[in-house]
């Protein structure tokens, strides 16, 4: 008898022992509160792609000895996005060419941009006399294959070039030439030979695939078949990185969930955001797009809230640091995604830097140094009580 209670005694003791420790467990975040992890309903493939696109994304440290350099910016992709958030002021990159959008004349140079490390024995790069320069904020990477996905017909429906309405908006598409490796997407519109950019700053690059072999290259130094110029000596080198590898991480960033939303039904939110488009901010960061038909059909046609038009706009002389890529002015920049606003201080060491350069020390600080087509919503903004900007701001942090 004694045995059996001693056993019970065990029993009873080690089931406490399991919940016990369930309790200290931390529990994991929710969904809204992260900004990695898939889009819903890919399948048992695409995961594994995904999951293989995440481990070279976030977990890959190039050294000398994997191909790194000799001239780099960074060590690894997530470095510069840790979470898949925003960056920060130490892994801001530099962009350097000139104020026409004639074509970059110092990619002989280096440009366009500036490797400013370097693996022993070799001196990294100076901005060469002459050359004009932006510095540029590492962005958050969630939702990327939403934008990817919507229709060229659809981006130029919002494009008011002369601003036919006569809101003081022209958002314009950013015109480039297509990399040979690229291959068009289905519906795209062309203007004299280039095709619309929608990544980037200022939508220099057409889409993930040249995004990302340029980010190998330039950022790492990193060759692939798609960027297989070394950028110390200029000459063609053997591949560093597989084709496979760089199609995994493209397919990781295609299929990065989009921002969920908090506090959606918050009375004050709800106020935020009638204040948010009362003030024509919606103009430009258009609330919700819709994807076409994408090759991965967890993407096509869905709704989406991303709130950018995608376009270029003019954000006046404060804003214009006098470098260009593509037909872009040097004043003009895409419009950037909200969605994941209110997460970008995870992965800005506790605080707000924002603009494309990180100037901006606050969501209002942000707002104040609109100008140009947004100069009219700048003012709505500041004649808002005390209490209407703070719902505004906590409507915007939602996202």
């Amino acid at each position: 008898m004694k045995k059996v209670y001693f056993a019970i005694v065990i029993i009873l003791s080690g089931f406490l022992f399991l919940l016990s420790c369930e309790k200290l467990e931390p529990k994991a975040p929710l969904d809204e509160d992260i900004l990695d992890g898939p889009v819903e309903g890919l399948s048992t493939e695409q995961n594994q792609m995904f999951l293989r696109g995440d481990i070279a994304f976030n977990d890959d440290v190039f050294t000398k000895e994997t191909g790194l350099g000799p001239l780099f910016v960074s060590t690894s992709c997530g470095s510069c996005h840790a979470g898949d958030g925003k960056g920060h002021p130490f892994t801001t990159l530099t962009r350097f060419g000139q104020i026409d959008e004639n074509g970059n004349t110092f990619l002989h140079l280096g440009a366009p941009q500036l490797q400013n490390r370097a693996i022993s024995g070799f001196e990294p790069e100076q901005i060469p006399a002459g050359a004009t320069f932006s510095k540029f904020t590492p962005p958050a990477n969630t939702g990327l294959g939403f934008i990817d996905a919507v229709s060229d017909a659809d981006i130029m429906a919002m494009a008011d070039p002369n601003d036919a309405d006569g809101d003081g908006i022209s958002g314009v598409p950013n015109w480039i030439g297509l990399k040979g490796f690229i291959t068009p997407r289905n519906g795209s519109i062309t203007n004299n030979g280039k095709h619309i950019g929608r990544f980037g700053k200022k939508a220099g690059a057409y889409d993930l695939l040249q995004q990302t072999a340029a980010a190998y290259n330039q950022d790492m130094g990193i060759t692939s078949t798609f960027e297989p110029f070394d950028t110390h000596s200029g000459q063609e080198i053997d591949p560093e990185v597989s084709n496979q590898t760089v199609h995994d991480v493209v397919f990781y960033l295609r299929t990065l969930k989009a921002p969920v939303q908090r506090n959606v039904n918050d009375a004050d939110v709800l106020r935020g955001k009638e204040l948010f488009i009362q003030s024509n901010c919606g103009k430009c960061h258009t609330p919700e797009l819709k994807t076409g038909v994408s090759p991965i059909a967890a993407l096509s046609n869905k709704a989406f809230s991303p709130y950018t038009d995608m376009l270029m706009h003019d954000m006046g002389k404060g804003l214009d640091d006098g470098y260009t890529e593509g037909t872009a002015k040097t004043n003009e920049w895409r419009t950037p995604a909200l969605w994941g606003l209110g997460l970008s201080k995870n992965s800005q060491g506790g605080g707000y830097f924002l603009l494309h350069d990180g100037r901006a020390r606050s969501i209002e600080e942000a707002i104040l140094l609109h100008g140009g087509e947004a100069q009219n919503s700048r003012e709505r903004y500041n004649v808002l009580s005390q209490q209407e900007k703070q719902k505004l701001i906590k409507f915007l942090e939602s996202l």
